[in-house]
């Protein structure tokens, strides 16, 4: 049975001493997320409520809207009858996903992007701003549908309805993955918009190859960051009492 978390009081104020109430679910958000990515509380372990507003020093409001923001991040998931449970994914499951991704998309690119019109730059560039608001203002809801309408807006000419359901499903399986990377590096935040941004520039000048170089690039970079990130969590011993498995990357 997952372990259920206890206070782990910390040399610290009171979290919501002091603070109006969204600014309270705000900074309720912002210490269990710390926790959660530096090993505190360990994959699979039970968040209760009650005692999670007891250490924090507010009511279970701000708590319960502090746990649904994280679990839109993607950092945990909330379960009927079992609360807030922190999220685990294992190597495997990136390495497939992300690697499915590498062999589908540019295939897609290739046969597609040649045949894109300025209408679909026109809709390219407005789907970026808007993503790009959306990184700016870590609206981590957003960021999976702008996404995906990026990736799919280039690959509408493809004539593969099969490998285009199939690409499309791998980034809604993704979403959790791209929310982790980004909330969790957030130098990855500018490069992502960055990369977008060059590649749409390729495709506007007539630079397939280069554009499928980099998207391949673009998409081998989240695998790489995630395994990264992974094996950092695996070195953190859990913090929990009587010990457990390893860390192996809490996370959507």
């Amino acid at each position: 049975m997952p372990p259920i978390i206890s206070i782990h009081k910390r040399d610290m104020p009171v979290v919501g001493k002091g603070l109006k109430h969204k600014t309270m679910s705000e900074a309720a958000a912002a210490e269990i997320r710390e926790r959660i990515l530096d090993g505190t509380y360990s994959p699979e372990m039970h968040l209760r409520q009650d005692v999670l507003a007891a250490e924090f020093g507010m009511s279970r409001i701000p708590i319960r809207e502090a746990l649904l923001s994280l679990e839109s991040e993607g950092l945990l998931n909330i379960l009927p009858h079992r609360g807030a449970v922190v999220v685990k994914l294992s190597a495997e499951e990136i390495e497939e996903l992300f690697n499915m991704r590498l062999l589908l998309e540019p295939f897609l690119f290739l046969r597609s992007a040649p045949h894109l019109t300025s209408s679909d730059f026109s809709r390219l560039t407005k789907t970026l701003s808007e993503y790009s608001a959306a990184i700016r203002e870590v609206n981590v809801n957003t960021w999976n549908d702008l996404n995906t309408e990026f990736h799919m807006t280039i690959y509408k000419y493809a004539c593969s309805p099969r490998i285009i359901s199939t690409v499309r499903n791998l980034l809604a399986e993704c979403d959790r993955h791209t929310r982790i990377q980004l909330t969790s590096i957030t130098a990855d935040r500018k490069r992502a918009v960055r990369e977008h941004r060059k590649i749409l520039k390729l495709c506007k000048q007539g630079r397939y190859e280069e554009g499928v170089q980099l998207m391949k690039e673009h998409i081998d970079h989240i695998r790489v960051a995630l395994i990264d990130l992974l094996h950092v969590r695996q070195e953190v011993p859990d913090a929990s009492p009587g010990g457990g498995s390893a860390i192996e990357l809490p996370i959507d």
